[in-house]
């Protein structure tokens, strides 16, 4: 049954290099362009997903539990992860595939990512790790606070939700050229077609809910995740320790797998290395990446996207704190020259695309 993690990776890596997804992208877009297009995304990711998850508990399928929250940890770390984001040009997720395009920079990032997580988890910084993470409170999710119907949290996620993409939906457009098409019926919708973020973000809510069972019946009691595996699969490369190959290492592995296939297929694949300072800050922001998202218990997947659906509190702490760590870097840290145009933080299209311009990475 973990085999099954690799085909949920492929299918995600591909949707995530096809739609151009990562959340850097979505958070970064709201403090420097105020475009809300992968932002809306990511929410009715989460929304839809909430929908999945109270099905899969109402009915027994899965059985969610949650400790108490390490506030101090969480906060600290998704901060962390959030100035890190920025440095790296990706989160957790976008990192991976964005390897998978060919891009050195998120190789340096991808392989600091995972031995700092690692690190942190089963090596030298666990004490300091565990020791922030002892802080907590006794709190688990919103309705068990509040002692509500988990479904009234829901709905009101939906009722959100659906507002945002309304109103990205009624907005005026602008035209933009494009090349003309190369390729025709399914091919052309794979490969060559940008997708909506909106189509991306349905296609990644199936992903994340399927996740739930089929993790669950290999013996891994969680969604999609990212940085355990990571640093799982960066602990079996230093120990050799074949009980860490487990679902989550496969899912992984998939997302490079399928982003490199998308690539590939649609002509976007590229060695690209990156200039001195571009790698020094993918370095830093790798080891940033590893170091937050292990204090906070999870990346902007694990987090941000999982843990709010399950609608606990340590999700929406994190999704606050790594908005907040985004929105930091980009006045702070980021070159002068990045923050004047719209950009994505993936690699150069082979065709133009509205509104999209690159950086390096």
């Amino acid at each position: 049954m973990a085999l099954t993690g690799l085909l949920v990776g492929l299918i995600f890596g591909f949707a995530l290099q096809r739609g151009r997804f990562c959340v850097t992208t979505a958070f970064r877009d709201m403090w420097q362009t105020k475009r809300s297009s992968y932002f809306t995304a990511f929410i009715a990711i989460i929304a839809i997903q909430a929908v999945g998850v109270a099905v899969l508990d109402a009915t027994g399928v899965v059985h969610l539990t949650h400790k108490a929250l390490p506030w101090l940890a969480v906060a600290v770390g998704s901060l962390i992860f959030g100035v890190a984001m920025v440095l790296a040009a990706g989160c957790a997720t976008g990192t991976w595939y964005r390897a998978g395009e060919g891009l050195v920079g998120s190789w340096i990032a991808l392989v600091l990512y995972g031995a700092s997580a690692a690190a942190m988890k089963y090596g030298p910084l666990a004490p300091l790790n565990d020791g922030l993470r002892s802080v907590t409170a006794p709190a688990t999710t919103i309705p068990t606070t509040f002692h509500i119907s988990p479904w009234i949290v829901v709905a009101v996620l939906v009722i959100v939700a659906g507002y945002l993409v309304y109103r990205e939906l009624t907005r005026p457009r602008r035209a933009v050229a494009t090349l003309p098409p190369t390729r025709t019926g399914l091919a052309h919708l794979l490969f060559e077609k940008p997708w909506h973020p909106l189509a991306t973000a349905l296609i990644i809510s199936a992903v994340a809910i399927v996740a739930y069972p089929l993790s669950f019946a290999s013996g891994r009691q969680a969604g999609l995740g990212i940085t355990t595996p990571s640093a799982n699969l960066a602990n079996w490369f230093a120990t050799g320790d074949s009980t860490r190959i487990d679902w989550g290492v496969w899912l992984v592995l998939g997302i490079l797998a399928g982003s490199s296939i998308a690539a590939l297929a649609s002509g976007e694949f590229r060695v690209r290395v990156p200039d001195a300072g571009t790698a020094i800050r993918s370095a830093i922001g790798g080891i940033g990446l590893g170091i937050g998202a292990s204090l906070a218990g999870g990346c902007t997947i694990g987090n941000s996207m999982v843990e709010t659906a399950q609608l606990a509190w340590q999700g929406w702490l994190a999704f606050g704190f790594t908005f907040l760590g985004v929105g930091l870097a980009v006045r702070y840290l980021q070159p002068r020259a990045a923050r004047s145009v719209p950009h994505t933080l993936t690699s150069a299209p082979a065709a133009p695309e509205p509104a999209r311009v690159p950086v390096s990475a």
